[in-house]
């Protein structure tokens, strides 16, 4: 039986955007960890518009069926299978990447989760590399537009650990696995790129 091919609507519609950011902040890189590839979408698009990158694919093994899909589709070897990789787990598949992204995640898992999301790609990043986040946030507090204040009470009624993210919060836990935010920038739908840089001699 063929694999289910998922469409997630969002991901047709952000990864435009998300491409003109990533050609400059991925231009000197090699290979691509992405955090959450869920569709597969994403991965099989940015690779085919940056063909220098080897990017690997990772998720929860749920969701490895669609990603392979939309790979065997495409039919392009820079596209790596996915691995699985559940981030709140302390044994991170062994792994070097000059960048990871990661895009509409961080609303979606527990607060302990985005933590161990920042400490795991800490230690697979080579130096200097780049910690590329796709997606809404808060600032001080506040949300940036009424959608944004509605999106975050449709995600806690989902579940209760869900909503959106404050950027003071990110800051700081970005200091503690020592990252550095190098960029905080406006995307269309109210969502933001934030990429940081990993300091870890």
């Amino acid at each position: 039986m063929q694999a289910i091919k998922l469409f997630s609507p969002a991901c047709e519609r952000n990864q435009e955007p998300i491409l003109s950011q990533l050609k400059t902040y991925l231009d000197q890189a090699n290979k691509v960890l992405e955090i959450g590839s869920g569709t597969g979408q994403h991965a099989v698009y940015f690779s085919h518009h940056l063909p220098h990158l080897v990017w690997q694919t990772s998720d929860r093994e749920e969701n490895h069926a669609s990603i392979q899909a939309w790979i065997n589709d495409a039919a392009n070897d820079r596209v790596l299978a996915p691995i699985s990789l559940d981030v709140g787990s302390k044994s991170w598949p062994a792994q070097i990447a000059d960048a990871v992204f990661t895009a509409n995640t961080c609303h979606i898992m527990h607060w302990h989760e985005v933590q161990c999301m920042f400490t795991g790609a800490s230690k697979i990043l080579s130096e200097g590399g780049l910690f590329i986040i796709y997606g809404p946030f808060n600032y001080a507090g506040q949300f940036t537009s009424e959608s944004n204040r509605e999106f975050d009470a449709a995600l806690k009624l989902q579940a209760a650990h869900r909503g959106i993210r404050d950027i003071a919060d990110m800051q700081e836990l970005a200091k503690q696995t020592q990252f550095s935010l190098q960029q905080d920038i406006e995307m269309p739908a109210n969502n933001r790129l934030l990429v940081f840089k990993n300091m870890r001699p």
